[in-house]
Formats: C-alpha cells, structure tokens, sequence
C-alpha cells in the first residue's frame, strides 16, 4: 500500500490536471455544472451556431431583399409608399435586438432567448407567405386582409430577429475560454467566420432567393424562408448539450441606472483619496459570487461618488440591506465606466455605416446613369454589390488561414492586429471608396458633357471592393472589440449595440442626403443630387463624404489612443 506522503504527492499531480479540465470562465454545462473542457464549447460547438447564423441570413434577407417588389406588384402600393414601410420595418429589426439582449442578459439567457426569438420568427415568415397564399385560398379576400396578415407576420420576424441577433453572436463567443490561449485565439477567428457566413448567406438571397420569387410566385418564395430558418432552430438545439452557458447577473440597465442615481444624489461628496475605502462586497458574498469583480480605474472620477460610503448610508446598513440606488459597489461603477469609454468609439464606428449605406442609395443611383452593358448582357446597377460581397467572402479565408498566423509569427502575439486598428483600417476604406465614387463620377459628367460614349458601369467595381474590405476590417473588428471589452454582465447588450451602430449609421446618412439635397437646390438650382445626376453634382458630394470620413478618423484615432483597454474575456 502506499504511504500517506506518496498519496499526498499523487493528488498534488492530479489535480492541475483536474482543473484543467474545466473552463475558468464561470461557464456551466446545460445541467448547471462546471463546463467541462472537452466535452463542451469550441468549434463543436459553434459550426451549429454559425449553421444557424447561415440559414438565418439566408432567410431574413430572402425576404429583405425584395420585399418591396412583392408590396408594389402584389400589395399594389405605391413606390413612396413601399419603400416607407421596408425602411421602417428594417429600422425596427436593428431596434429590437436591444430589447432582446436586455432580456437574454437579465432574465433568459442567450440560448433560451435565440430559441424563443427563432420560433417567433419563424411563424412571422409562416405568416408572411400565408399573405400571399391567402388570394388561392378565399376568392374574396381584399389586399387589406393581406397587408393585414403580412404586417403582423413581418413584426413577428423583427420581433424574433430581436431576440435572435444579438444572442448569436455573443453566444458563439462564450463557447471560447478566455483564460485558454489556443481558445482565445479561436474566439478571434469566430468572428471572422461569424461575418462570412453572413455574407454567404446574403449572396445565395440576393440570386437564389430572388429568382425562386420571381419564377415561382410569392406563396412559396416566402414560405422558404420559413423553412430555412427552422432548418437553423434545429442545427440550434441539435448542439444543446454540448454548449457552454453563462449565468445571468440581472438587468445590466437597471445597474447602469443604479450607478447614475447614486452619484448624483451624491453630487456634493467628494471621492476619498484612498480608493481603497470605496464600498465593496468581500469576495464571499453570495451577490459576489456570480459576478466577476472588476478592479477600480482612476478615470471618470464622478461616478465613484456612488461608491463613496457616506454616514447616511452607514446608519441605513444597521437597520435593512444596502439600497443599491443609493450605494453601489466598484465592481458595478466599474461596469458603467467601461460602458462609457467604449460610446466616443461607437460614435465614430456608426459614420463607417452612413459611407456603407451609400452602396444601397447613391451608388446604385451613379450606375443607373452609366452604361450597364457588359458585352451582351445587361448588369443591373443593384447586383453590384455583389462585388463587395464577394471581396468580404474572398479576403475572410485568406485573412485568418494567411494573414493571422504570419502576423502571430512576426509579433509573438497571441492574437494578431489589435480590434482598434482593424476598426481604424475599415473607416480609412470607406474614406478611399468615396474618392474613388467621387473620381468615377468626375469621369462619367465629363464623358457627358463631351458627347462621348457613355461611362461602363464596371468603373464602380473598385468603389465596391474597397467598402467589401473596409466591412471585413470594422465589421468584424467591432464585434470582437465590443465582446471582448463588454462587462460580463453586459455582453448581449454591447453586442446589440454594435448592431445599433448599423441602424444609426442608416439614419445619419438619410439626414446628411436630406440636408444636402435642401442647402445645395436653393435658388431654383438643382442641387448635388437631381433626379437627372447630369445636371448635378454627385461628385461634390462623394468628396464631402470622404473628408467628413477623414475628420471621423482623426476622431477615432484620438479616442483610440486614449482608450483604456480592458483584459480580454
């Protein structure tokens, strides 16, 4: 038999062993264990989730795409109309993942909330293509019962896709251990592949989709859809078992507002000039232990005020539990000041979209004034941005298999450029995709007024490539910068918010279009952009938006260099 000291010595090896076995993130298996390492998480995990990312693109931009056609041919509205009520619905889509990462955070989680939210949508696009069906199935049906049935399947889906996005992508990522280098590196090339998988699945609706709407009618153009993203729901549950979870920690908004109401209530106090005297719970306090404790920062010093453990709030802590709207802990001032230095960046990340909104609007109004033949075909102006596409799903698999392993060589890093300076690298892409637009332009007014043959369309192509480039440089750097710096208890929504930068980009590039359009047709003149561009000055206005891009960069590196960046997790 052994002795005591050699059994002592055989524990003492097995036991790193043991804890290595299981994720130091916090993360729980589906029966509410400790993950186990190698039987949860990683790729396993996630070629189901982006399997579900796949068919979920595929299906919500299979109606996106061309549901305008189906309001105006079918719903018989008018062109003003159609287009009002698409941009309104696609603006409630980027809306409503905010509401659902609130939720997916404080109360569900992300997996119960994707499941929920992709059942929702899927009878929201069952809905949709009984609209269609529903002329074959009542003779006597009217278009209002139609628009009736359409609309409230079409909210179905925003309201799904709100609980859906967000929880996809944050979800994906929690099935790396960040405290594992090999898992930490794979969590950076989950985003990569999160945002071609996208682009896949954008591609396929913008040809496949469409065709089958066109060929085959709108019953079962819509109905498709529908299917697919059921196809998603069960790759989603297939996996349940060998995902990782985290634990909800309680609405991160009612803490956020905790913070702000305890500081200025404290308006008056002053923070000590011992940080360490600020209001914290010991580690072994049961509110403690399933949040991470975040350690105190010398920044933003007027939130601390809500820390600041004033003789008020030591005579209420004989008589009842601490008011956390009157007394918050570090850890949770900490969280709002993390949320807080990452806004400045987000502003500047929103303008990269208002450049990228340009390749839906302006873009495709430049190539409607060009020569769209290419030898006998005839491209239309729209299904250029396929290029942009395909640069995006061409350079993804070139930047992680080539690109990421020789810079890891060359730096010793661990992960390759940094989140901030592929951010930095895509806002400086749209800047050169508006001079290009605005050089393209020159050339077509002036073949114009030269009586010369019209511009081809093919000079658009660049413009097209440099935005794909730029959206495989910030898309993908912001998704990993807004996870990675999120307070754990904040993830889904900070996911939601880079979503948010989309929608908001959408609308400042509607604002800046309108205001120009008002400030430059004054006085009986046409403006920068006519409905004829021949009589306009398009150009002049691809130049504003690529020096406006400049002084947004300039902005964003400013705030980058003074960003306080937070250990990855």
């Amino acid at each position: 038999m052994a002795s005591s000291e050699q059994q002592e010595h055989a524990v003492a090896l097995l036991q790193p062993k043991v804890e290595e076995a299981y994720t130091t993130d916090g993360s729980l298996d589906i029966d509410g264990n400790p993950a186990l390492k190698h039987r949860t998480g990683g790729w396993r995990t996630c070629r189901s989730i982006l399997g579900t990312e796949f068919c979920y693109c595929l299906a919500y931009y299979g109606i996106m795409y061309n549901l305008v056609t189906y309001l105006t041919t079918e719903l018989h509205q008018s062109n003003v109309a159609a287009a009002k009520n698409v941009s309104t619905w696609q603006a409630t889509c980027f809306l409503t993942p905010l509401a659902g990462a609130v939720v997916a955070d404080s109360y569900w989680g992300r997996y119960r909330t994707m499941v929920v939210g992709c059942c929702v949508a899927v009878a929201g696009m069952l809905m949709a293509s009984l609209s269609a069906l529903l002329p074959q199935l009542i003779e006597s049906s009217s278009t209002l019962s139609m628009e009736i049935i359409l609309f409230l399947g079409l909210y179905m889906i925003a309201f799904g896709v709100g609980g859906l996005r967000p929880c996809l992508i944050s979800f994906g990522a929690d099935q790396f251990n960040a405290g594992d280098p090999s898992e930490l590196i794979s969590k950076g090339s989950y985003f990569n592949w999160y945002i071609f998988t996208m682009n896949c699945g954008s591609v396929i609706s913008t040809s496949g989709m469409v065709w089958v709407q066109d060929h085959y009618g709108w019953a079962l153009g819509l109905a498709i859809p529908a299917m697919v993203l059921a196809v998603g729901l069960s790759c989603l549950v297939a996996a349940s078992r060998a995902y990782r979870f985290q634990t909800t920690r309680g609405s991160p908004l009612t803490r956020v507002c905790q913070v702000v109401v305890a500081a200025v209530c404290k308006f008056n106090v002053a923070p000590p000039d011992d940080m360490s005297l600020l209001y914290e719970l010991p580690d072994d306090a049961s509110s403690m232990k399933v949040v991470e404790r975040i350690e105190h920062t010398t920044d933003l010093r007027f939130f601390d005020k809500a820390a600041v453990v004033t003789a008020s709030d030591e005579e209420a802590a004989g008589a009842a539990p601490r008011n956390p709207w009157r007394l918050c802990v570090v850890t949770q001032v900490e969280e709002l000041k993390i949320f807080v230095r990452m806004l400045p960046l987000w502003a500047c990340i929103t303008f990269f979209y208002t450049g990228t909104a340009q390749v839906n609007s302006t873009f495709v109004e430049q190539g409607m004034a060009m020569d769209a033949r290419v030898g006998s075909l005839r491209v239309p102006p729209a299904s250029l941005l396929t290029f942009q596409m395909l640069t995006t799903i061409t350079l993804i698999p070139l930047y992680d298999r080539a690109f990421v392993p020789a810079v890891r060589r060359l730096t010793g890093r661990e992960k390759d450029i940094s989140e901030l300076v592929r951010i930095g690298g895509g806002l400086a892409m749209v800047v050169l995709a508006m001079a290009a637009a605005a050089l393209v332009e020159t050339k077509r007014v002036r073949a114009w007024q030269t009586a010369m043959e019209k511009t081809s369309i093919m000079w658009q192509v660049p413009q097209f490539v440099l935005v794909g480039v730029g959206e495989l440089l910030t898309s993908i750097g912001q998704l990993d910068f807004f996870y990675s710096q999120a307070p754990p208890a904040m993830k889904t929504v900070c996911a939601a918010l880079a979503l948010g930068a989309i929608a908001a980009g959408d609308y400042l590039s509607s604002i800046i279009v309108t205001a120009v359009s008002w400030a430059t047709a004054t006085g009986g003149r046409p403006g920068w952009i006519p409905d004829d561009l021949n009589e306009g000055h398009l150009d002049r206005f691809f130049w504003m938006m690529a020096g406006l891009g400049c002084l947004n960069l300039a902005a964003f590196m400013s705030c980058a260099m003074k960003y306080k960046t937070r250990k990855a997790c």
